[in-house]
């Protein structure tokens, strides 16, 4: 998440009170850990590309390597999280308004990708099992989202 700000122009600084970071708790074999919340993650403004989010990172992989490189893109609903009805409404009214612009985005990015050679990109959604946990579940119902249509 931390190159989106840098790739993407409309985030802005709000407290996204999001399970994506803070104190981490592990076994014995992990240990814990905590992870700052970065800054500028909230989207405060339209969303418009400034620069490819995983293009030059693709490029420099496959000229490093006889393998085939993978990239991994942020799902929209990973986006989501960034989105705020209280912060972000007056540019994106609702979360379908803002999603239709990540989906511009990353459609972008994967032709880009294919363009360069990229045969193996995965959209990422790690968070999914995260619905089913009361306590990142109540974050997902605080922004709108309506679970029980998932």
């Amino acid at each position: 998440q931390s190159q989106l700000p840098e790739a993407v122009e409309g985030f802005g600084e709000w407290d996204v009170d999001a399970f994506l970071w803070g104190k981490w708790h592990g076994d014995e074999s992990v240990g814990d850990w905590a992870r700052d919340r970065p800054k500028l993650l909230g989207v405060t403004g339209k969303l418009h590309r400034k620069r490819h989010l995983s293009a030059e990172e693709f490029t420099y992989l496959r000229g490093h390597t006889t393998r085939t490189p993978k990239i991994t893109l942020p799902s929209p609903s990973l986006w989501a999280n960034f989105w705020s009805a209280e912060h972000s409404a007056h540019v994106y009214p609702t979360l379908d308004n803002f999603l239709a612009d990540v989906v511009d985005i990353l459609r972008d990015e994967v032709e880009e990708l294919v363009r360069l050679g990229a045969t193996y990109i995965q959209i990422d959604a790690p968070h999914y099992p995260l619905l089913l946990d009361p306590k990142t579940r109540t974050f997902y119902e605080s922004q709108g989202w309506t679970l029980e249509d998932i």
